[in-house]
């Protein structure tokens, strides 16, 4: 495991595993994040082998997964949805990090200045440069994230799997 605090509050990190769970609990993590789709990774990796221990530790256990590449507007607001409802700091993880530092960016985009959600990432590495338009579409729309009446976040330790849509 090789995290990487982005904000005292929201952690990237390469692929975890199950036997990382309890430490990620006792540096105070309460809400995992699981940006990696099972189709990158061997079945003992799984969401599925990975929730039960998060659950069991009791952590709040996200399955948002971005296939690289194409990450949808969905994605993003899933992850802004589980960040905003965590009741402590976020570990989020995927292949290296990239992709959780890269949706967590656009996730705050209407809420930081894009220059920090460029210039935080870069400190390990992440290079953001080419999200600086989208940044900037995105801050111009306001909270492009907000849900429609009647619709809810996921409850507390329950999955959130976002459905394909188009990414601005």
């Amino acid at each position: 495991m090789d995290p990487r605090a982005l904000t005292p509050t929201y952690t990237v990190s390469p692929q975890i595993l199950p036997e990382d769970l309890p430490a990620i609990k006792a540096a105070g993590y309460t809400t995992v994040i699981d940006n990696r789709p099972d189709g990158e990774i061997p079945p003992d990796l799984h969401a599925s082998v990975l929730f039960p221990v998060a659950q069991a530790l009791g952590l709040t256990f996200v399955i948002n997964p971005i296939i690289g590449g194409a990450m949808t507007m969905e994605n993003v607001t899933a992850q802004r949805a589980a960040i905003d409802a965590s009741s402590g700091p976020v570990f989020a993880y995927c292949a290296s990090g990239n992709r959780s530092s890269v949706v967590w960016a656009l996730a705050h985009a209407d809420r930081m200045p894009a220059d920090d959600l460029v210039g935080i990432p870069a400190r390990f590495g992440y290079n953001l440069e080419h999200l600086r338009p989208q940044l900037a579409a995105l801050a111009a729309k306001g909270c492009p994230f907000s849900r429609p009446a009647g619709s809810h976040p996921p409850p507390a330790g329950r999955s959130a799997r976002p459905t394909p849509g188009g990414f601005p």
